[in-house]
């Protein structure tokens, strides 16, 4: 854990890297310019074939608190995340892609709200390529708020990496990462097994939308068309199952929830579709908070999990 300078929180900024030279120097220098220093910025590059590592290198070289690691072969965006964030040593961390630009005050504003509880997140506004502003913000896609219970995670939420801090320990209660969710995903979800997900209405992060991203905030994309029906139906099964455990492991009073909705997924029994749809019915409005739905959709989304799992 990093020592405090002048009783000031210190901050671990984990910048994760891949063939991204066109924008990581305006992200590195937002990033350097904020109005709470981060004591630590970790470039960890994911095998770049790129000038991704003579930009970082130029920039450690002008910044002592960088620590620029490089990883022989490609882990994948979720592994090299959580590589990262093993290594950090302060007493917060913030995860950063290659290409946004912070607000000079992100860091500042994140630590003030977050008071006790273990991660905070903040709205974003999306930029082009060229770094113009589309005019839209996240919390215009999809309901942006504080998440206070792991149901809210239950099939998806919206608290993106890229706009959050968080404690330190809670990496030590998320890892090892999985790969079947994302390494956002994790954090938040089990963040809500020990606390409350803060929220702050203010976009603190302009976050370049191109065709290059890992993960955008189009969400008319379909990832998963090249899957079958079966492996969906797996994952999602998979996906649940995840869940549970984790919820059950750290003994959070809706476990039990959890493992009913995770017992409704195991097959397409009558009994088990009555189950499934009345727990979805039950709680639709924790499960669904996050997306833009009227009472009468989430309903209605309700009567679809008779028929399908999510």
């Amino acid at each position: 854990m990093g020592s405090l300078e002048n009783n000031k929180p210190t901050v671990t900024v984990v910048v994760a890297t891949y063939n991204g030279s066109a924008y990581l120097l305006a992200q590195l220098e937002s990033i350097a310019q904020q109005t709470h220093k981060p004591t630590q910025i970790i470039i960890i590059d994911d095998a770049s074939s790129d000038d991704t590592l003579i930009v970082a290198n130029n920039f450690a070289a002008h910044h002592p608190e960088v620590m620029l690691v490089q990883n022989e072969t490609r882990l994948g965006y979720i592994k090299n995340f959580e590589k990262g964030m093993l290594f950090a040593n302060a007493h917060y961390i913030a995860l950063s892609d290659q290409d946004d630009i912070w607000m000079p005050n992100k860091l500042e504003v994140l630590i003030s709200a977050i008071g006790d509880q273990m991660l905070a997140y903040s709205d974003s506004e999306l930029i082009d390529v060229q770094g113009n502003l589309l005019h839209q913000k996240m919390s215009s896609i999809k309901n942006q708020l504080a998440y206070h219970t792991p149901i809210m995670y239950a099939i998806g939420a919206w608290a993106p990496g890229h706009a959050m801090l968080f404690k330190k320990e809670l990496v030590d209660k998320a890892a090892p990462f999985p790969t079947l969710v994302t390494h956002d995903f994790w954090l938040g979800f089990v963040a809500t097994c020990y606390s409350t997900v803060v929220y702050v209405n203010e976009p603190l992060v302009h976050y370049r939308q191109h065709t290059q991203n890992a993960i955008g905030a189009d969400t008319t994309k379909n990832k998963s068309a090249s899957l079958t029906l079966a492996q969906k139906k797996q994952n999602a099964r998979a996906r649940m199952e995840l869940l549970y455990h984790k919820v059950k492991e750290t003994g959070h009073q809706h476990a039990g929830v959890f493992e009913k909705i995770n017992n409704s997924y195991q097959s397409f029994s009558l009994v088990n579709n009555c189950k499934r749809a009345k727990l979805f019915f039950d709680y639709r409005n924790l499960i669904l908070a996050y997306k833009k739905k009227s009472a009468l959709l989430k309903i209605l989304f309700a009567v679809k999990m008779f028929f399908k799992i999510d």
